[in-house]
């Protein structure tokens, strides 16, 4: 019992009951004590719901993010959600890139960076001159990168091997020579020139194809370079001969995921399962970079939006969006490095 019903329910025992008239006139004491208990019953409950008020009424505020396009779908869901819990609190998004995040970061005209790659040292280096310290790195999804063709596109697999050759000049992973036609790719049926779809070089998908599926070699300069993936996927269904790259969350109707070879020559499709157990090659962690001096904490919006995107309800989001949850153990050490508990 609260404390506000046993001082009702005290109240009572002091009230001095009267006796049953031949009248019927005076109100039986079973029904006072009844709106005795009701009255108890609602005070308690304004006292359990006040401190909940109060909380929300305090955590206010717009909340700034500057980077990833791959994210910005997610971001806008989660920021949507945290606007249902906290009405208080807004999210301005600008999604241009994951190179947008550093800088923006850096200049101070943000304090919540989306990234699709891990942030460079030198971008490390950029913002340390500029802010007096390094962002704080907090993972918040996992995403497989994905090789689209045409659905009706008959290949079914690629090495790495092969895709350099397909997308760059250097062919760093081994390749003798280019692939410039379909018919010079083994496992091809399609005839024709292979027509190259990706993302612009402020991509962070752009950045991880560049270091993983072309061992760091340099694109081919007729590669089509998009401002967003949905683009680059829309551009591989509207053409036969069309190859892409894009987060495995982009796929259509119009468009295949090929499987790739993992090292150990086994094809490979871009599942949650094969991410998780590191069998597929093109895999990435997707980051929120944060500007927060050491020793200080994140002020109340920004817990409550970290601690949203890091809870079991903010994973389930991202994989409603194409994406794959942290598992729990990376959620728990996120969550305790930022001192938000269990979530």
């Amino acid at each position: 019992m609260c404390w506000a019903c046993r001082i009702a329910a005290s109240s009572h025992h002091h009230i001095r009951q009267p006796r049953a008239s031949s009248s019927g006139c005076d109100t039986p004491p079973r029904s006072r004590l009844g709106r005795v208990a009701s009255v108890c019953l609602l005070l308690c409950w304004l006292l359990m719901a006040w401190p909940l008020a109060a909380a929300e009424r305090a955590v206010v505020g717009s909340l700034d993010s500057v980077g990833s396009e791959t994210l910005a779908g997610l971001m806008l869901r989660w920021g949507e959600q945290l606007e249902r819990d906290y009405p208080g609190v807004r999210l301005q998004l600008q999604a241009s890139g994951s190179a947008t995040a550093p800088t923006a970061l850096a200049a101070g005209t943000s304090r919540l960076g989306p990234m699709s790659r891990r942030m460079s040292a030198a971008e490390r280096e950029a913002i340390v001159a500029r802010q007096g310290h390094p962002p704080l790195e907090i993972p918040v999804a996992l995403d497989a990168l994905a090789v689209f063709v045409h659905r009706h596109h008959q290949l079914e697999a690629l090495s790495l091997a092969q895709l350099d050759a397909i997308f760059s000049d250097t062919r760093r992973c081994g390749a003798a020579r280019p692939l410039g036609r379909w018919q010079d790719v083994a496992g091809s049926k399609q005839q024709g020139s292979i027509t190259r779809h990706g993302r612009n070089s402020v991509s962070g998908t752009h950045g991880v194809f560049k270091r993983q599926a072309l061992c760091g070699g340099d694109f081919r300069l007729d590669v089509n370079e998009h401002t967003g993936s949905a683009a680059a996927v829309a551009a591989v269904a509207g053409a036969p001969g069309a190859i892409g790259y894009a987060g495995a969350g982009y796929l259509t109707a119009g468009v295949r995921a090929v499987a790739l070879e993992n090292a150990a020559g086994e094809a490979v499709a871009p599942s949650a399962e094969a991410v998780l157990s590191g069998d597929y090659p093109l895999s990435r962690p997707l980051y929120l970079y944060v500007n927060l001096p050491p020793g200080e904490r994140l002020p109340p919006a920004e817990a409550a939006f970290i601690a949203l995107v890091l809870s079991a309800e903010g994973q389930a989001l991202a994989e409603e969006s194409g994406f794959i949850a942290l598992p729990e153990a990376l959620r728990r050490a996120a969550r305790a490095q930022l001192g938000l508990g269990e979530g």
